[in-house]
């Protein structure tokens, strides 16, 4: 609050704003749950006939936490997110051949493209995984702690039944135009589906 502290003002102005109590230096009531009071849920996530954008904004929110009352922005306090059939992705329009996915090796003359039909045949799990990301802030908070726990898998199977029970029920899809009674994909308040495993305090 360096620009908007009094001290570095008139020390009267200061005194004055302090026996008024109208100043308050951190104007944000911010909760911290350090350590294993922090919950941290896994969601199962089915890809099939769900078009990538939509499901990309489902999963993001999650990831960052956005559906918990204890959200912090600088905080790391998203869940797990488990995605299956990553190969059954959709795409709106004719984005399977005008969409290119570009990268640079490094070296001289390095510049390398694929098309979104190519890579869906090639490394599926980068569609999403692209997609979702770029929706999340390039920091450390997003390298270190959000990316891990984004789990991306082509085929129905995956190697979390540890934390997901067989059963566990899937995130509902995401609606072609989003009402209001849409929680992230939960319902009746939850902040994770029955079946499924959670860190921390309960």
């Amino acid at each position: 609050c360096h620009h908007h502290c009094p001290t570095t003002a008139h020390p009267a102005t200061f005194t004055a704003s302090l026996k008024s109590k109208q100043y308050i230096c951190n104007p944000y009531n911010i909760m911290s749950f350090p350590g294993r009071s922090l919950q941290r849920a896994w969601h199962i996530v089915d890809a099939s006939t769900q078009t990538v954008g939509r499901l990309a904004t489902t999963v993001a929110p999650l990831l960052k936490g956005k559906h918990k009352p204890t959200y912090r922005p600088n905080g790391d306090c998203g869940d797990y997110v488990v995605i299956v059939n990553a190969e059954k992705v959709n795409f709106t329009g004719n984005k399977w051949k005008d969409k290119l996915y570009r990268w640079h090796t490094g070296f001289p003359g390095g510049l390398k493209q694929r098309r979104a039909q190519e890579m869906l045949e090639r490394k599926p799990e980068n569609i999403l995984r692209k997609a979702i990301l770029g929706m999340l802030s390039r920091n450390n908070l997003r390298h270190k702690y959000i990316e891990p726990r984004l789990k991306i898998y082509a085929g129905p199977n995956h190697p979390h039944e540890g934390q997901i029970n067989e059963g566990a029920q899937v995130l509902e899809k995401h609606p072609r135009k989003r009402m209001g009674d849409f929680h992230f994909g939960l319902k009746d308040g939850k902040y994770s589906e029955s079946g499924t495993y959670q860190e921390g305090k309960k």
